[in-house]
């Protein structure tokens, strides 16, 4: 059995399950405050609660996909730094990524939602206060459907960041 392996794999378990947990019960709250704040919705009706899902939803699948950087990262500084050092900077790198990939599906929630308000004759939001799930459900679609497309770019910006070492040139 590889040791280092087997503790790597139960750090990502761990990291995963923190991380997520604070990330998702953060998007919770600040979609709760967004709805009270700005559409006025007081009672959290199955309809909000749908758009809510969707939210949740985009979020984790983007911040899911720094997952691979991640680890690249993870490993390239294993090799070079000390423990304390390793951990810290670890830990900086990892919350960049996550940084940047959650405001990137925030971003894209907030952006196809108000893009998809506008190609329509109709107010999504007063009808998710009314209760409308049918349109609740058109609305998180898209803001899922958007978030798949668009996370893949949201990794390769995120890769690009990864230390990895310079490889000499090639005379082919």
């Amino acid at each position: 059995m590889n040791y280092n392996v087997a503790i790597i794999g139960l750090i990502e378990i761990f990291s995963a399950i923190t991380i997520g947990i604070f990330i998702l019960a953060l998007t919770y709250k600040l979609v709760q405050w967004v709805g009270q704040r700005y559409y006025g919705i007081q009672d959290f009706n199955l309809a909000y609660s749908i758009f809510t899902a969707a939210i949740i939803l985009s979020v984790g699948i983007m911040v899911e996909g720094i997952i691979d950087p991640l680890i690249s990262s993870f490993r390239l500084m294993s090799n070079v730094e000390s423990s304390l050092l390793f951990s810290l900077k670890f830990f900086g790198v990892g919350a960049m990524y996550i940084a940047i990939a959650y405001t990137a599906a925030v971003l894209i929630g907030l952006i196809s939602t108000f893009l998809y308000s506008k190609v329509t004759p109709i107010n999504e939001f007063e009808e998710i206060r009314n209760n409308n799930v049918g349109v609740a459900l058109i609305v998180s679609s898209i803001i899922v459907t958007l978030t798949i497309f668009s996370k893949d770019g949201v990794k390769l910006l995120i890769e690009a960041l990864v230390p990895y070492p310079e490889l000499p040139p090639t005379g082919f």
